[in-house]
């Protein structure tokens, strides 16, 4: 039909990006609808949209370590921190909800829960937190179960990062030569330049899933107490356990061993 959306129209911004399907795509379920429930979804749904791009950014980097483009590496590990730091302060917003208003259509959501986001644990395999138990729990989800398949039988960040160490003559093969080589390029910024400008991005990136689990905790622990979560998880109690997980442990010990005297100056002055 010539009145349709878009039909026979120049190309338009809302088409693009199709405005028009994006902005029915968040169906509440409380009835009446709750308030708080439209931001609700609209937060989560950005969540999904920016890790859809940060697993972009996180394949490209995996490409381009493996290629030994550290320059292409490291822009991409930006963006990906870049984003981060957005998902760390918008966690926020949620606490705009009264805790009564969220009650109002937290029981509508049983038995789902953020632990299902499929995004997010690929972010995780692919950041070398690897966890059968994880991925055997969407084993009834066909589409999620394939795509995390996929993801933990894939070379992962952490796997890319140490072979390009390797390849770059520093003995990285297992977890003790792995912190013993950061230390070298700690020590030795100017040496290992794109390298270390790589660690201290890959380290900002666990810093900064580290201080999103963070504020998770402390936005649901100020909804919710100590309620169980959605989808039967201990809440408060399960989201404070993931606040051990490191992807880059080694990059993370080879503060503890970094000394003044690893530092040596190789053109002294005369």
């Amino acid at each position: 039909m010539s009145n349709e959306y878009g039909h026979g129209a120049p190309l338009s911004y809302n088409k693009y990006l199709k405005v028009r399907e994006l902005i029915d795509l968040q169906e509440t379920l409380s009835e009446p609808a709750s308030h708080d429930e439209l931001l609700f979804i609209i937060i989560h749904q950005t969540y999904e949209l920016w890790f859809k791009q940060i697993l972009h950014e996180l394949d490209a980097t995996i490409g381009w370590m493996d290629e030994g483009r550290m320059f292409r590496a490291n822009h991409s590990l930006r963006g990906v921190v870049s984003i981060e730091r957005i998902l760390v302060t918008q966690i926020h917003i949620l606490e705009s909800m009264a805790p009564i208003g969220f009650l109002e259509f937290r029981d509508k959501l049983n038995p789902a829960s953020g632990f299902q986001s499929m995004q997010f644990r690929e972010l995780e395999f692919s950041s070398g937190a690897k966890d059968e138990k994880i991925l055997e729990s969407f084993k009834d989800d066909e589409f999620a179960y394939e795509r995390l398949r996929n993801r933990f039988g894939s070379p992962s960040l952490p796997d890319a990062f140490w072979s390009l160490v390797g390849r770059n003559g520093l003995a990285a093969q297992t977890y003790e030569e792995r912190v013993a080589a950061t230390v070298k390029i700690l020590s030795k910024p100017e040496k290992f330049a794109e390298i270390y400008n790589m660690q201290d991005l890959l380290i900002e990136h666990d810093e900064m899933i580290i201080a999103w689990r963070y504020n998770h905790i402390q936005m649901v622990e100020r909804m919710l107490g100590m309620k169980r979560g959605t989808g039967g998880s201990e809440g408060v109690g399960y989201l404070m356990s993931t606040l051990r997980k490191k992807f880059f442990p080694e990059l993370w010990e080879a503060r503890t061993h970094l000394k003044l005297e690893d530092i040596s100056d190789e053109n002294p002055k005369t």
